[in-house]
């Protein structure tokens, strides 16, 4: 009897050490030597103002730059596919890779859409970054109205020191101008970041209508945690600003930025 509760005793050791990894953001694929990316959401920036219509009727939008950089051991490698034309959206997997230079794939629940708009068209990974505009108290205000991301190497952050990444991979632009693909490679390479500008493809709220007060900007990337990283912890940031109409609602009102937050859907 007290083996079995000394054996009862350390599976549920084992139990808590697992869970506590899992707590931590750790990844079962990162103990197996798998050389994982870790997505890092960059706190929203570069706020811009746009007016639309006319006095008599204007619109304010608020616009915003968003970004997510890779941080991990791994690029993030996203391949889609489909067997015909006739199907619209690609299925994604993820291309993970070991030390030993093998490389494992991992069907996710993303697809990659087609996009059209007024600035560009390219293929989109649905869903990959998420924006929300918020009260003080944390309520919702309106969620995005984003497509998807064209993911690639758009900046560089760092360069590791083993010049493994020599430079930027994933360059192009998302098969632009060419809807009739059937396989299409995506990502992101250690050590760069992907970035949209303020008021392109989402990248604002319509505030017309707000009262004065303070707001949060709350950005998430791989909010489904689809994708498979070696750390969670740092996929959401937010900035808080202070929004006053001090002229009235028929003119573009003031933006006072409070502080921005990395690695937290709050500003304390």
């Amino acid at each position: 009897m007290r083996r079995r509760r000394l054996l009862i005793a350390l599976g549920f050791a084992v139990a808590a050490v697992a869970a506590a990894a899992l707590l931590i953001g750790g990844s079962p694929e990162a103990e197996r030597g798998e050389l994982l990316p870790d997505l890092d959401q960059v706190a929203p920036g570069e706020l811009s103002g746009r007016t639309v219509g006319g006095p008599d009727d204007p619109r304010f939008y608020l616009g915003f730059e968003s970004a997510a950089e890779n941080v991990g051991d791994g690029p993030l490698i996203v391949r889609g596919s489909r067997a015909g034309v006739a199907t619209r959206e690609l299925k994604v997997a993820q291309q993970i890779r070991s030390g030993d230079g093998s490389t494992r794939s991992v069907p996710i629940s993303g697809t990659l859409l087609y996009v059209r708009s007024s600035t560009h068209e390219h293929w989109h990974l649905l869903d990959f970054m998420t924006y929300e505009l918020r009260r003080e108290d944390g309520s919702l205000v309106a969620p995005d109205q984003k497509t998807g991301f064209c993911l690639g190497d758009r900046y560089e952050i760092l360069r590791p020191v083993d010049g493994s990444e020599a430079g930027p991979t994933f360059t192009d632009e998302c098969g632009k101008g060419n809807r009739q693909l059937l396989q299409l490679t995506e990502g992101i390479s250690v050590g760069y970041g992907d970035n949209y500008e303020p008021h392109l493809e989402g990248q604002n709220f319509d505030i017309s209508r707000l009262p004065a007060g303070r707001y949060l900007l709350v950005h998430r990337v791989n909010t489904t945690r689809a994708i498979v990283e070696s750390d969670y912890e740092n996929n959401a940031s937010s900035l808080a600003f202070r929004l006053a109409w001090p002229n009235g609602k028929r003119l573009p009102p003031s933006i006072d930025v409070i502080k921005r937050c990395p690695d937290t859907k709050t500003c304390p």
